[in-house]
């Protein structure tokens, strides 16, 4: 495989994952952003912690879906983030015909 197959490959895994993205994003009511990751989640549990002086956070999020190419699967039950970096927890805002959407389920 050349470089160039490579990068066309990551391209093309990346709008695919875009693609889910932006199909799944309704069903959740988290966006979690960390230096190494990007989640939606239903439900986030964040404590801050201390350790020896230093301060960590401590992240639980449940029914969640992870931003990875290549991850076979994105969608999980559970994920436990711990991070001496920031963690950015933003809760969604949905229009009345996104909730719609979430009434079916």
């Amino acid at each position: 495989m050349s470089a160039e197959d490579l990068d066309n490959y990551e391209t093309e895994a990346e709008l695919v994952l875009y693609k889910e993205y932006r199909d799944v994003i309704k069903l959740f009511r988290y966006v979690v952003e960390t230096e190494r990751r990007f989640y939606l989640a239903n439900s986030v549990e964040f404590r801050t912690c201390n350790s020896g002086g230093d301060v960590y956070f401590d992240v639980q999020l449940t029914d969640a879906w992870v931003w990875d190419i290549y991850r076979p699967s994105r969608f999980v039950k559970s994920v436990r983030i711990m991070s001496f970096k920031d963690v950015n927890v933003e809760e969604l805002t949905h229009t009345d015909a996104d909730l719609d959407i979430l009434e079916r389920f």
